[in-house]
């Protein structure tokens, strides 16, 4: 038996629901719809690599019979949220964080320690936690909301197994502990908010110019009434245009994003979602903002 199939068979009896990637890649190795012959899994119409995704040991035997395919894991069939620590591109600065160093400061902020659960190493040298999701909670995919170099892999998504090989290394793990079951605290900053009825807008008390004053509350209702889809286009967009006011010593940083939080999360968004958001555009606004008077 080959070691790439030894290994999703391995992922399967943890009832991981998996399929085949590229041989020393990280891609799908399945039919994409374009070229769908709609014939065997296909024939009701297309399905994707989530819905092909396995725990059957004899469709996984047939699969990884003939070559060497890596391992996917898609993370909602199986139950699981993925935190995936990565590593900085080769093209940053020295000291930009990792993953790794950026998910222990969100932790202990948080008051919370790291936790400890099933890990692997990925082959470019970062790391992936594994977490079981409460019973009937569906979370999709993030990228960078709980902190930078942090994003989750839940619905939707899908991470490289243990076994799996590319050119970059080997997918291996790091600490055989249990899956550990989704801190609270991380599952509230995932957990989508529920959108509240849109109505008077209660911002904070904000200190500042009447105009600047005026720009932010004008902001944080075009954030709360943002079509479906775009609230966090939205919320970049409004955050960017009041971080002008920032600069000139208008308005308060912490004010300006005090409002802006609650603006997002009353429109559906996560609180982590709206965080990483809102200091990205008012940090971008504030570098980029041309001096009050050529404004």
């Amino acid at each position: 038996m080959n070691a790439h199939l030894t290994a999703a068979l391995a992922a399967a009896e943890r009832s991981w629901h998996v399929f085949p990637l590229r041989p020393a890649d990280k891609r799908p190795a399945l039919h994409g719809e374009a070229v769908c012959p709609l014939i065997g899994d296909c024939a009701g119409g297309h399905r994707k690599w989530e819905d092909r995704a396995t725990i059957d040991p004899d469709r996984i035997r047939r699969a990884w019979a003939e070559r060497p395919f890596n391992i996917g894991i898609a993370t909602g069939p199986s139950g699981l949220l993925v935190v995936d620590l990565d590593v900085p591109k080769r093209n940053s600065s020295t000291d930009t964080p990792s993953g790794v160093t950026t998910f222990t400061a969100l932790c202990e902020r948080a008051g919370q320690p790291v936790p400890t659960t099933y890990r692997t190493r990925t082959a470019s040298g970062g790391h992936h936690l594994y977490f079981t999701t409460p019973d009937g909670v569906r979370l999709g995919n993030t990228a960078g909301t709980l902190a930078p170099l942090v994003d989750t892999r839940a619905w939707g998504g899908y991470v490289v197994a243990p076994g799996s090989t590319t050119p970059a290394g080997r997918y291996e793990v790091t600490d055989p502990s249990p899956v550990a079951p989704l801190p609270d605290w991380l599952l509230a900053l995932l957990r989508p908010a529920h959108r509240r009825p849109v109505g008077p807008l209660v911002l904070p008390v904000v200190s500042g110019s009447r105009a600047a004053r005026a720009a932010l509350e004008r902001e944080c209702r075009r954030v709360v009434s943002a079509p479906e889809r775009r609230g966090n286009n939205t919320l970049n967009h409004s955050a960017f245009k009041v971080g002008r006011f920032v600069a000139w010593g208008d308005l308060a940083r912490h004010e300006v994003e005090e409002a802006f939080q609650g603006a997002g999360e009353a429109r559906g968004l996560t609180a982590a979602e709206c965080r990483a958001t809102i200091r990205s555009a008012l940090d971008a606004s504030i570098r980029t903002a041309r001096p009050r008077e050529t404004a």
